[in-house]
């Protein structure tokens, strides 16, 4: 770690000084700088461009339920390119189209993404202090020295109410004795109705005949 970072904050800006002095004395300072900036406005245009494509291409995935890993690694390295291109200087911008042009940046961000999932492999996951039948809580646990079940720690009094449910058997019970009195209460209006017809019911004698009446 301390070499990169003495790569970037010490070599990096020498070489990059150097570079300036010997394009200024070969074209002329104002050119140079002049080909500085222009190549920082079109650096910024193409990340914006570059950044939207990435941007609907992790959308489309995402879409699919794919997991857009090279496509966030892809972003990561637009985002360093943007920062190489307004940085003044010819390595940076140099570095910095690498990061950026797409033929160059796909086959990059499909090899870091694959470093990554080999150390996430060599290192076991998320398994290492949690999985294995280890507790969390253990010596090589993220909540080591951590004492959860402890019985010292304090006691707080409180109140609660316990309510049982109703038996499924129960339930059935009552469901049965509901429909068994609605029948009845059916059928004994039914009954009810037939007694009311049998009321209304006149009985009509029969009508005797004047011969019946004659003398034989």
């Amino acid at each position: 770690m301390f070499f990169i970072l003495l790569l970037i904050f010490v070599l990096v800006p020498v070489i990059e000084l150097n570079v300036l002095i010997e394009v200024a004395s070969s074209i002329g300072s104002w050119t140079t700088v002049g080909l500085v900036l222009f190549t920082a406005v079109v650096g910024v245009s193409l990340v914006r461009s570059q950044g939207l494509s990435t941007l609907m291409s992790v959308q489309q995935k995402l879409a699919r339920g794919e997991a857009p890993g090279q496509e966030i690694v892809e972003g990561m390295m637009l985002a360093a390119a943007g920062v190489l291109l307004l940085i003044p200087g010819f390595v940076t911008d140099f570095i910095g189209l690498i990061l950026l042009t797409p033929f160059t940046r796909a086959p990059i961000a499909a090899f870091l993404y694959k470093r990554m999932q080999l150390r996430v492999v060599a290192n076991g996951g998320f398994k290492a202090g949690f999985g294995g039948g280890q507790s969390p809580f253990g010596q090589s646990g993220p909540f080591a020295g951590q004492k959860p079940f402890d019985q010292q720690g304090n006691t707080f009094d409180g109140d609660f109410e316990h309510k049982k449910d109703r038996p499924r058997s129960h339930q059935i019970e009552h469901d049965n004795l509901d429909a068994d009195l609605d029948k009845n209460q059916h059928q004994g209006k039914q009954a009810t109705s037939k007694q009311d017809k049998n009321d209304n019911i006149i009985d009509v004698e029969p009508v005797k005949s004047k011969d019946d009446h004659k003398p034989s």
